[in-house]
């Protein structure tokens, strides 16, 4: 869908932040169209977690991530931002990895220069490929955005600042080189303090997104507006659904082990207070019955006529 890279483009070309929740399924992402943003974050945690129950550590599969970015797209009003991993091998399977990633209709994303098999940015052991194979990656998919989907957004990031002997210089290097090969934006993973973060923001020659993870990663809390100010054009906050949901379905399952009547009314108390009317409405049944108004046989109609259950034609 070229429309949301070109979404994008036009988000980065202007002077304020663009500001991207994390999501990692359609539901939680339909949350956050809801809220109202400009566009929103598939991160690769949050999906190896929600779809295989274990971490961040090259475990999920290309098709795997390819198709929650699809979903997630389809079910959202703003552009999608999409973790690519490390491309999912050399150069030749980033050709794949990018031409798949535009039939899904995505607005953009990023591919790393990790090893196979690639780790959380935020944990240690990570490794990284040569440089001159990184390059190689990035033109590889520069070349298929120009050719599949020219409004495409593609996202360059080193992890080199977090290799056991990584530092600042090799990673700024490593992305001007990724920018010089067709990348559209810069992404360098993990600097760890707000001196880096200025550095990076003066040394890097092009667009930059800055990765807010939080307390479980090595770079800082810094407000947006100081981001701004160092040249940062987009930020990204990959786990703010998925720390979300754990947290909040922990606390509510330890209560419902304890009470779980009481529980349960707290749990619809809270849902109620949200503007986004019923479960059924949330989750799109309105439209459902829409399509069948539109599309079955008129009797079809009858089926709801004195059966039981909640109102889901949205009237």
């Amino acid at each position: 869908m070229t429309e949301s890279g070109a979404q994008i483009r036009s988000h980065l070309a202007g002077d304020d932040l663009l500001v991207c929740p994390g999501v990692h399924d359609p539901m939680t992402a339909a949350a956050a169209d809801a809220v109202g943003f400009d566009a929103i974050y598939m991160t690769g945690y949050g999906t190896s977690l929600s779809q295989t129950g274990y971490p961040d550590a090259g475990l999920v599969t290309m098709p795997e991530m390819i198709d929650n970015a699809a979903n997630i797209q389809e079910r959202s009003s703003v552009p999608l931002i999409a973790d690519a991993d490390n491309g999912y091998g050399n150069a030749t399977n980033v050709i794949r990895t990018v031409r798949e990633y535009i039939k899904a209709g995505v607005g953009a994303i990023h591919i790393e220069d990790q090893t196979f098999p690639k780790r959380c940015g935020h944990t240690k052991g990570r490794q990284v490929i040569g440089r001159e194979e990184a390059v190689g990656k990035i033109a590889a998919a520069a070349d298929v955005r120009d050719d599949r989907g020219e409004d495409f957004v593609l996202i360059a990031r080193t992890d080199a600042r977090g290799t056991g002997d990584g530092s600042l210089d090799e990673a700024i290097v490593r992305v001007n080189d990724f920018l010089d090969a067709g990348a559209d934006v810069a992404f360098v993973e993990g600097p760890t303090d707000g001196g880096e973060l200025q550095r990076v923001g003066r040394e890097v020659d092009g667009p930059l997104v800055y990765n807010f993870v939080g307390d479980i990663g090595s770079s800082p809390y810094v407000e947006l507006d100081s981001l701004r100010e160092w040249g940062f054009d987009l930020v990204i906050f990959p786990i703010a659904a998925t720390l979300s949901t754990i947290a909040n379905v922990y606390a509510d399952m330890a209560a419902f082990a304890e009470d779980p009547v009481a529980a349960m009314r707290s749990i619809d108390d809270r849902f109620a207070e949200q503007p986004v009317g019923s479960l059924h409405e949330f989750s799109g049944f309105p439209e459902v019955v829409e399509w069948e108004r539109q599309y079955l046989p008129e009797e079809e109609q009858e089926k709801y006529e004195g059966s039981l259950g909640d109102e889901v034609d949205g009237e």
